[in-house]
C-alpha cells in the first residue's frame, strides 16, 4: 500500500486549445496514457479510513455531491421511478427521499453507503442502482448518474485564469477527510493493470467532459509521445 501519496505514473501536463470555443486546457497525459482501470469488485479497497474490500462499496461509502439543482432534481426523479427489483433501498427512497439535506446537495447515506448502492448479495445486482437501470434501458450510465460518479477518477479544476486542468483524483480531493482514507485507487499500483490506456478506456467519459475535438487532440499528443513498439 502506498504511504507517500505519490501516484504510480509520471504526471505530465500539456497545454491544449479547444478549436471550437478556444477554451484552454492543461491535461495530464501521464495519467491518461496510464493503464489505470476501475477494479470495483476485483480488489478495490474503498475510501473508508481502513481498507474494506469485503464491503464492495468502492467510492459509494459517501453521498454523491450533485453538480447543481438541475442534476439533483433529475436524480431525485429517477430515484422515484427505479424498479425496486434493481434498487435495494427503493422503500427508503419512497419514504424519506434520496437527498441528504433540504438544499439537495448530495445523496443520502443509508446503512453506511449511498442510498443508490446495492449491497453484496442483493438479488437485483450489486453496485449502483442507477448504473444498472441505465444498462437495462440500453442507455449510457453517464445520463443517469450524478456527474461526480461517472467522472471519477478524472477531475477538472477550473482556474481563475479560465484554464481547465484535467487530471486524476487524489486523496486531497475528498476534502478535509481525504488524508484519513486508507486506500486511494489512483495512488496504489493494483488498478494500473488495464489492457487499455485511460484515454481509450474512458473515451466516453472524457469526450463528455472535454468535447470530441479536445479528446482527439489528447490522443494525438499521447501518440506522439509514445515510442513505437518493436
Amino acid at each position: 500500500m502506498s504511504t507517500d501519496g505519490a501516484p504510480p505514473f509520471d504526471e505530465r501536463f500539456v497545454d491544449i486549445t479547444d478549436p471550437v470555443d478556444q477554451t484552454e486546457w492543461r491535461v495530464d497525459v501521464g495519467f491518461l496514457s496510464s493503464r489505470w482501470q476501475c477494479i470495483w469488485g476485483k480488489g478495490c479497497q474503498g475510501i473508508l479510513d481502513e481498507p474494506a474490500e469485503h464491503l464492495n462499496q468502492g467510492c459509494c461509502s459517501e453521498g454523491a455531491k450533485f453538480l447543481d439543482q438541475d442534476e439533483a432534481m433529475m436524480i431525485g426523479a429517477l430515484g422515484m421511478t427505479l424498479d425496486p427489483a434493481r434498487f435495494q433501498f427503493a422503500k427508503e427512497a419512497a419514504e424519506g427521499g434520496i437527498y441528504a439535506d433540504e438544499q439537495r446537495t448530495l445523496t443520502r447515506v443509508v446503512d453506511g453507503a449511498c442510498i443508490f448502492h446495492n449491497r453484496p448479495g442483493f438479488a437485483g445486482g450489486e453496485g449502483c442502482a442507477l448504473h444498472l437501470s441505465a444498462l437495462d434501458d440500453n442507455e449510457s450510465p453517464i445520463d443517469w448518474k450524478p456527474s461526480v460518479c461517472w467522472q471519477l477518477p478524472v477531475r477538472i479544476d477550473h482556474g481563475d485564469d479560465g484554464v481547465k486542468t484535467l487530471r486524476s483524483w487524489n486523496r486531497t480531493d475528498w476534502g478535509s477527510g481525504g488524508g484519513a482514507i486508507g486506500w486511494c485507487c489512483t495512488e496504489e499500483p493494483e488498478p494500473f493493470t488495464g489492457d487499455q490506456m485511460v484515454v481509450d478506456s474512458l473515451s466516453e467519459e472524457l469526450t463528455a467532459l472535454t468535447g470530441q475535438e479536445v479528446w482527439v487532440e489528447i490522443k494525438k499528443r499521447i501518440a506522439a509521445d509514445t515510442p513505437a513498439a518493436d
